[in-house]
C-alpha cells in the first residue's frame, strides 16, 4: 500500500490576482511542508487552484464592469502566475471544467440518494427590486455572534457561517439603497446537528496540534446545536443542484470543499503519475492516505466542520483529515490587503524587484501563524539583509576558499551537530508543532553561528559540512539558493569526508 501526505489549501476565490496576503498564510506553508516531506524521503502531493462559484465573483465582476466569465478567466490565470513568480509548487490546480463539475453533481447525488438531505423550507435575503435572493457575497451586515461588520456566508472574524437572513442591519452589497426583506424558499440541506457529538470526539483526539484560535471556535462551534446546513442555493450562479426537488437552484459554494478537496488530490496524484482511477480513490480508507490542510481560520466552518460532517455522512466511505493548519490576517501597513482600495502589494511584482528567496524568507519570518502580522517594504529591506543575505553571503565567501578541495575530513563531532541541525528544523517543519516562523529563526540562528566561526584549516571540512547542512535544511524555504547542492535531501548521518561544492551568494545582502 502507498503511503503518502495530500497537502491542500483551499481554493482563493477566482475574482482578482493573488497578494501578499494569501501567499504568507496558506499557501507558503503547504509549498514548505509538501518540499520538506519529500526532502525526508516521504511521497506528498500539493493540491489547490481557484473557484469561480463564489458570489464574490459576481459581486466583484459587476463593480469592475466586466462579465464574471472574463473576470474568472483573467484572474485564473493571475492566480497561477502568482502562485508561480515565488515557487509554490502546485502538482493539482483545479478550475472549472466538465470533470470537476461532474463529480460535484456526481458526490452528492450519493448523498441525496442515501436520503442524507432533506427538504426544508428557510429564510433567505431577497431584493424586491431585483427579484433575487442575497446570499453570501450578495448580502452585507453585522455578524450575528462577534457583531463584526462583513458579508454573509462566513465570517472572516470569528469563522461562524452566518445566514443573510440572520445579519444586522442587511444591505445588498451591489445596491446598498435597495430594500431588503426576509423571503421563505425551500432548499435541500445537511442536517448538521446529526454528526456534532461526532465531530466532538473526533477534534478531541485530532486537535493535539491545532492552533489556538481554531481550536477556540470548534469548541464553541460545536458546544451548541448545529444549523441546518444549505447544500443548495435559490439562486443561478453555480453548479446547477441536479435535485428534482429544488429545480433552477445551485450548489452552495461553500458545500464543495469535500468533492473539491478529492478532485484536487487526484489532479495532484495524476502530475507523479499515480493514477487514482476516480476522483475519490486517495480517500478511501485503505488507499494509505494522510490528509492535511493549511487554510486561513476563516476557513474553519465549510473544511473543518461542514465537509467532516459531509465525509460522516457517507458512512465509513472515507477517511477523515488528520490535521488542519490555521492562518490569521497578513496586514499591509497594519492595514488588511484590498483589491477594491487598491491597498496590496502582488506577489509577482515583489518577486521581479528582488530575489524570490528573499520574498519566501521574509514571508516565513513574517507569517500570521497565531495573530495578525504585517509587511511593509523597509522592513523587509531590513530584516532580509541583515537576517539573511549580508551573513550567508559571509558564510559562502569564507566556504568557497575551500570550494573542490578535498576529501576534507568531517568529524564525529560535526556530524553530531549537524544531526541536531537536522532535529532543530524538523521541530519546526513536522506538523506535530510546524511553524515557519521558528523555521525562519533557526535558520537565522544558524547562519549566524557559521558567520561567528573563525574556521581554522583543520575545521574546514567541518565548516563547510555544516554550511551544506543548514542550506539543505532550509531548502523548502530558500528554494534557488539550495538548487546549487548536488544533493537536497535531509538527514541526520553525515559523510566522514566532503568536497565542499561553491555556495552561491544572495544579492541584497551586503558581505
Amino acid at each position: 500500500m502507498t503511503e503518502r501526505t495530500v497537502v491542500i489549501s483551499p481554493a482563493p476565490t477566482a475574482n482578482g490576482d493573488l497578494h501578499l496576503g494569501h501567499l504568507a498564510g496558506p499557501f507558503l506553508a503547504a509549498d514548505v511542508h509538501t518540499r520538506y516531506l519529500r526532502a525526508t524521503g516521504r511521497t506528498a502531493y500539493f493540491g489547490t487552484g481557484f473557484q469561480d462559484t463564489s458570489t464574490f465573483v459576481v459581486t466583484t465582476a459587476a463593480r469592475r464592469g466586466v462579465t464574471p466569465a472574463a473576470l474568472v478567466e483573467r484572474s485564473a490565470g493571475q492566480i497561477a502566475s502568482s502562485l508561480g513568480a515565488v515557487g509554490i509548487d502546485v502538482d493539482g490546480f483545479t478550475g472549472d471544467d466538465e470533470r470537476f463539475t461532474k463529480w460535484v453533481a456526481d458526490f452528492w447525488g450519493r448523498v441525496h440518494s442515501a436520503g442524507k438531505l432533506e427538504l426544508k423550507t428557510m429564510s433567505f435575503l431577497y431584493s424586491p427590486k431585483t427579484g433575487r435572493f442575497l446570499v453570501d457575497g450578495f448580502a452585507t451586515g453585522g455578524c450575528p455572534h462577534c457583531l463584526a461588520d462583513g458579508c454573509a456566508g462566513l465570517c472572516e472574524t470569528c469563522g461562524n457561517p452566518v445566514a443573510a437572513a440572520d445579519l444586522i442591519d442587511p444591505r445588498s452589497t451591489l445596491e446598498p439603497g435597495d430594500p431588503v426583506e426576509p423571503r421563505e424558499a425551500q432548499v435541500l440541506v445537511l442536517p448538521m446537528e446529526r454528526y456534532r457529538e461526532r465531530l466532538r470526539e473526533y477534534f478531541d483526539v485530532h486537535a493535539t496540534a491545532m492552533r489556538p484560535h481554531m481550536a477556540q471556535a470548534l469548541r464553541e462551534m460545536l458546544s451548541r446545536p448545529l444549523p441546518d446546513y444549505p447544500v443548495t442555493y435559490p439562486i443561478s450562479w453555480g453548479i446547477p443542484a441536479p435535485f428534482p426537488e429544488v429545480p433552477g437552484q445551485v450548489i452552495n459554494p461553500n458545500a464543495e470543499p469535500a468533492p473539491w478537496s478529492m478532485h484536487a488530490s487526484a489532479l495532484s496524484a495524476e502530475r507523479w503519475g499515480e493514477v487514482p482511477g476516480t476522483d475519490d480513490a486517495l480517500w478511501l480508507p485503505d488507499a494509505g492516505t494522510k490528509v492535511v490542510y493549511f487554510l486561513g481560520f476563516d476557513n474553519t466552518f465549510p473544511f473543518a466542520v461542514a465537509m467532516m460532517a459531509v465525509l460522516l455522512a457517507h458512512g465509513d466511505q472515507y477517511a477523515l483529515p488528520v490535521e488542519f493548519v490555521t492562518n490569521e490576517f497578513y496586514l499591509l501597513d497594519h492595514d488588511k490587503f484590498s483589491t477594491s482600495r487598491g491597498h496590496v502589494v502582488r506577489a509577482a511584482d515583489l518577486a521581479a524587484e528582488m530575489p524570490r528567496d528573499l520574498v519566501r524568507f521574509y514571508l516565513a519570518a513574517t507569517s500570521p501563524e497565531n495573530q495578525c502580522t504585517n509587511f511593509s517594504r523597509p522592513d523587509m529591506a531590513k530584516v532580509t539583509r541583515s537576517w539573511l543575505a549580508g551573513p550567508w553571503n559571509r558564510v559562502a565567501a569564507k566556504a568557497g576558499r575551500w570550494t573542490g578541495r578535498g576529501p576534507l575530513p568531517v568529524s564525529e563531532r560535526s556530524r553530531g551537530a549537524a544531526a541536531r541541525i537536522v532535529d532543530r528544523f524538523a521541530a519546526s517543519y513536522e506538523l506535530e508543532c510546524f511553524s515557519l516562523v521558528r523555521a525562519a529563526q533557526t535558520l537565522t540562528e544558524q547562519i549566524a553561528r557559521l558567520d561567528r566561526w573563525d574556521v581554522a584549516p583543520d575545521e574546514a571540512g567541518d565548516f563547510c559540512h555544516e554550511a551544506e547542512v543548514v542550506l539543505r535544511c532550509a531548502a523548502p524555504i530558500l528554494i534557488d539558493l539550495a538548487a546549487a547542492l548536488p544533493d537536497t535531501a535531509i538527514r541526520r548521518d553525515g559523510p566522514s569526508t566532503i568536497t565542499p561544492v561553491r555556495l552561491p551568494g544572495l544579492d541584497g545582502g551586503v558581505a
